[in-house]
Parts: structure tokens; sequence; C-alpha cells
């Protein structure tokens, strides 16, 4: 079973309502805009951090159209400095390549190593578009629907002003 048909499924298992849209790989919001894509709907934006000493690991979304100012969201956070996770590391905690990178990965992260932190402005939309571990492919859903699936993995959602 591939990771896009294991999220859909527990998206099923959880009678989450969702709408997928397949599409050409895409790996930046601008190419999300020039598809067409982010027109109506918010596409988030999925940090995937890690601190400074490698020992915290961070899943961050924001708005599409907001900056990933790393020094506020450290100060968010209680972090020591804030970097990018390496591909390894992508690939170790939630099974995802660069341009992949989503809330819907956290399925894989068996160690509960990874903390999930969402910009508190995402918590009342009702159409938010994440890649389903593969960037050819948009699944749409409710922030309180990605919130349940999330709590579904045994993570929690904590909230960041970004």
């Amino acid at each position: 079973m591939t990771d896009r048909e294991k999220i859909l499924s527990r998206l099923d298992e959880l009678n989450i309502k969702y709408e997928l849209t397949e599409h050409k790989a895409l790996f930046s919001m601008d190419e999300y805009d020039e598809a067409g894509i982010n027109d109506n709907d918010e596409i988030c934006k999925n940090l995937f951090l890690r601190d400074y000493k490698g020992n915290r690991h961070m899943l961050v979304v924001l708005r599409g159209s907001k900056n990933a100012d790393l020094v506020l969201i450290r100060g968010e956070i209680n972090s020591s400095r804030l970097s990018f996770a390496s591909d390894e590391r992508m690939k170790k905690h939630l099974n995802v390549t660069a341009g992949s990178v989503s809330p819907l990965g956290i399925i894989n992260d068996v160690n509960d190593a990874v903390e999930v932190y969402f910009d508190r402005d995402l918590k009342d939309d009702v159409r938010l578009g994440f890649h389903p571990n593969d960037n050819t492919a948009t699944v749409f859903m409710s922030f309180a629907d990605i919130n349940r699936y999330i709590e579904s993995t045994g993570h929690r959602v904590s909230f960041i002003n970004v």
C-alpha cells in the first residue's frame, strides 16, 4: 500500500470528508498559484524543522501567503535556533521527500518524534489543502478534520501565532 493509499484509507476510516485533486508535481506556493489550484482554497505551507542540536523535530503549518519567519517560530515554540530538516530526517520521520511535506505524513511518525504546530489563523478554516505524501495531488479538508486525523495518530496540534 502506498503512503497516499494509507492516508486516504485512514481518512475514510475516520469518516472524514475530503476532496482529492490530482495535478502535476508542484513544489512551491508559486507553482500552486500558476496552476490555479490556490485560487479559492488555502494551500498550506508546511515546514519540517529541527532545533540546533537535532533533538526536536517540528512540523509547522502556515497559511501559504505567510512568510516562514524561523526566528518568530523559534520564539513561539520555545526552541533553540531552527533550521530546515535534512532529506534524511524527512524520510526517517514522515516518509516524505522535499516538496511533499504535510501534516498527513504524521501517520508515519510511529516513534512520536515530531511536534505538530499550526498557525492559529488556520483554526477556523473549512478548506485547507495538503499533499498526501506526494506532490502530485492535494487533499482538501477542514481544519477540524485535519486535527482529528492528527489526533488519530496519537499526536496533538499546538497553536502558534505567525
